[in-house]
């Protein structure tokens, strides 16, 4: 049976998140609008924060990636050449009663989220000898109206129970928990077989059909056919219109990196676990272009092969793809520890044959133990030259690239090598289903220098990340006031690179003018240099709070002692630490360089 999901943590950190302003539903004095989030000041410094450290680490910590800026929209021939425009599609069901649309391939977790699917959970278990017929019947004719009005069990109990105990009677006993719901939205199976009841209202859904998930709009004066466009529903094709411009302006070398942060938008059936699956967010993709690995071959007489154990810190020139896919593996895993996300929150998900995309050959899924599953944050594909040559192909524009070296290494060859390495790739593609012709055309090019990049893609999403850095971070403790009453309290232990407001400067009384002169100070010295605030309101121990509740990881106090009521602590202050709560004296000419350093 399903088990009761009542994900209280989550509801605690949503009603955080709108309480002190880092995430609210759009539009919201209108209802709101589903699928959509606006980010408050401090959901906005978070996501400012993520993408900075993104951009830093992919583009200024690396000498072999640049970035790009690109539309959100484009030539709709962009999307038809990449697939997107006739199978970019997932499979929707419609309940015949309320009329909900339902992704088909999410019916079974949206079911395990029912209030009626969790009240019948209780009642028994399909592979039990006693089966709850007394109990689901009361429950029809009790709880089930108001939960799941339109189920077949509730709208003609006695009818559904009767099939059921006669199916059940001849050993047909519902063999697990999915089907124990589909017997129970069936009244009597027929030749189509089992009903499929709708999460929502427990009604019967439709058969699967595709839905295409890009938002349409248009372009020009009139709505028409001739200029219809698509909102982007990902930044990586863009990548690859542009691959061309950003090679030959930019004085960059195979291998290299094009990076892009922005924004993309996609037409989600269901949008559902808050920010996680919307309709609107931003994406951090990074198109990684190699040379195939018969390049390699040509140019450095190996392809290095991957091993466990394998050093994957410094790049090597006979790399080939696999190595490459597995570098950037380590490479996401080591960003994500570097903002304190490390291996107890993290898992792998490397992709079967079967789930592979046509054109793939690996993926790999990083995931996040969310608290409502564990969920992809990121994937790392690899994904051939199919991208490139779906739009050279479409284009019509050459996207090949001419590598001097490579023709110089061919030319060495003898007519007898260049006959067996054209073998060997026509052998090697003949086991991924290519034609032997296209295999000796491709060897052609690579004898005149001449090739398709392929591409290693980390993609990632930042409104994921910011919920992931949201979750890692929330946790609650026990503490004690001033008067000794235990209380429960909120922190959120940001990474301090990741925490919106970095430092949290008080006075120690608002009502004593040359504290609050010198806090100020304190506050100018550091405000061009971290985002700071300045809070001189309420007893100490409460501004502390308030900070903890936001992820603040110091917070500054300017005492007695730092005007010099001890000499030797003239000019000091004390520094709070919000995870272990330990205070430092710090002279205030030395507390931006080491803020400075404790941020990094």
């Amino acid at each position: 049976m399903a088990e009761a999901k009542e994900n209280v943590l989550m509801e605690k950190i949503v009603s955080l998140c709108k309480r002190r302003g880092f995430i609210f539903q759009s539009s919201e004095i209108y209802g709101g609008i589903n699928g959509f989030w606006d980010y408050g000041p401090l959901g906005a410094e978070i996501k400012r924060n993520l993408r900075d450290a993104w951009w830093h680490a992919m583009m200024r910590e690396r000498d072999d990636c640049v970035g790009l800026d690109a539309s959100i929209i484009l030539h709709r021939a962009v999307w038809k050449a990449s697939g997107h425009e006739d199978t970019f599609a997932d499979p929707m069901s419609t309940c015949k009663h309320c009329k909900k649309l339902i992704r088909s391939d999410q019916w079974w977790t949206l079911m395990a989220e029912q209030s009626w699917v969790q009240s019948l959970a209780a009642l028994g278990q399909p592979g039990t000898d006693a089966f709850p017929t007394g109990d689901l019947l009361k429950w029809a004719k009790g709880k089930g109206k108001q939960l799941a009005p339109n189920l077949a069990l509730v709208r003609n109990p006695e009818v559904t129970l009767s099939w059921l105990a006669q199916e059940v009677e001849k050993g047909n006993r519902p063999k697990d928990a999915r089907e124990f719901y589909l017997f129970l939205a069936t009244e009597q199976l027929g030749a189509t077989g089992f009903i499929t009841p709708c999460p929502h209202c427990g009604g019967e859904l439709t058969e699967p059909r595709p839905f295409n998930l890009m938002l349409r709009t248009n372009y020009g004066p009139i709505a028409s056919e001739e200029n219809l466009a698509y909102l982007r529903p990902e930044t990586a094709q863009a990548i690859f219109v542009q691959f061309k411009n950003v090679f030959d302006s930019s004085r960059v070398k195979v291998p290299f990196g094009i990076g892009q942060i922005g924004k993309a938008f996609r037409n989600e059936i269901t949008p559902r676990n808050f920010t996680f699956r919307s309709r609107e967010f931003e994406q951090m993709e990074l198109e990684f272009f190699i040379p195939p690995d018969e390049a390699v071959q040509l140019l450095h007489g190996t392809v290095a092969e991957w091993r466990e154990g394998a050093d994957l810190s410094v790049p090597q020139p006979n790399w080939g793809w696999e190595l490459w896919h597995r570098y950037w593996v380590a490479q996401r895993t080591e960003f994500y520890r570097g903002i304190g996300l490390g291996a107890d929150v993290l898992d792998y998900h490397w992709q079967k044959p079967a789930e592979l995309a046509h054109y793939a050959r690996a993926c790999v899924d990083i995931l996040f133990k969310f608290p409502f599953g564990t969920e992809e944050l990121e994937g790392i594909a690899a994904r051939g030259d199919f991208d490139l040559m779906q739009h050279q192909k479409h284009s019509g524009k050459s996207l090949e690239l001419f590598d001097d070296a490579l023709r110089a290494a061919a030319t060495k060859l003898t007519e007898e090598q260049r006959c067996s390495f054209v073998a060997e790739v026509q052998e090697d593609w003949n086991d991924h289903h290519k034609s032997r012709e296209d295999a000796a055309a491709f060897c052609e090019k690579l004898f005149r220098g001449v090739y398709v990049p392929h591409v290693i893609e980390p993609s990632a999403g930042l409104d994921r990340l910011t919920l992931a850095v949201l979750c890692a971070a929330y946790h609650e403790e026990q503490k004690a006031d001033v008067n000794g009453k235990v209380e429960q309290r909120t922190v959120l232990r940001f990474h301090p690179r990741t925490a919106p407001i970095k430092v949290g400067i008080f006075p120690l009384l608002k009502n004593k003018p040359e504290l609050v002169a010198k806090a100020r100070a304190v506050f100018n010295l550091l405000k061009s240099h971290c985002n700071c605030f300045y809070d001189e309101n309420g007893a100490i121990g409460r501004r502390y709070a308030r900070q903890d509740e936001i992820g603040t990881p110091f917070c500054v106090t300017i005492d007695f002692d730092t005007l010099g009521e001890k000499p030797e602590l003239l000019d000091t202050v004390t520094l709070r630490h919000r995870d272990d709560g330990r205070q430092d004296r710090v002279k205030i000419s030395e507390l931006l360089a080491l803020l400075l350093e404790k941020l990094r």
